[in-house]
C-alpha cells in the first residue's frame, strides 16, 4: 500500500481476522451458491460478494456499517473500505 490513498478504516486494521470456513454463511443457510467469499474485518463473518446472487457482504455493510472485508479467497491479500471505497493490500 506504499504511497498509495487509503482510509482511516484500513488504517484501524491491525490483526486480520481470516474466515472461519470457506461457506458465504447465509448462502449455506438456503443451498443458495456464491462467487467469491469476503469476511467482516469488524465481526468474522464470511459472506458472498457482490458477483454472487445475493452480494451478502454488501448487505450485511448496509444493515451493520462494519466498513471493512478482506478477501476470503486462498492467495488473495487484499482489503475493500465499503464507505470510502478504498483497497488495500496486506
Amino acid at each position: 500500500m506504499e504511497n498509495e490513498p487509503t482510509c482511516k478504516h484500513l488504517q484501524q486494521i491491525t490483526t486480520i481476522i481470516q474466515p472461519k470456513d470457506y461457506v458465504c454463511e447465509e448462502c449455506i443457510k438456503t443451498g443458495d451458491d456464491w462467487m467469491h467469499l469476503r469476511t467482516c474485518q469488524t465481526c468474522g463473518v464470511t459472506l458472498c460478494c457482490d458477483s454472487s446472487p445475493n452480494k451478502h457482504a454488501t448487505q450485511h455493510y448496509h444493515a451493520t456499517q462494519h466498513p471493512v472485508v478482506i478477501s476470503a479467497e486462498p492467495g488473495e491479500q487484499w482489503l475493500w473500505c465499503f464507505k470510502d471505497e478504498t483497497f488495500g493490500e496486506y
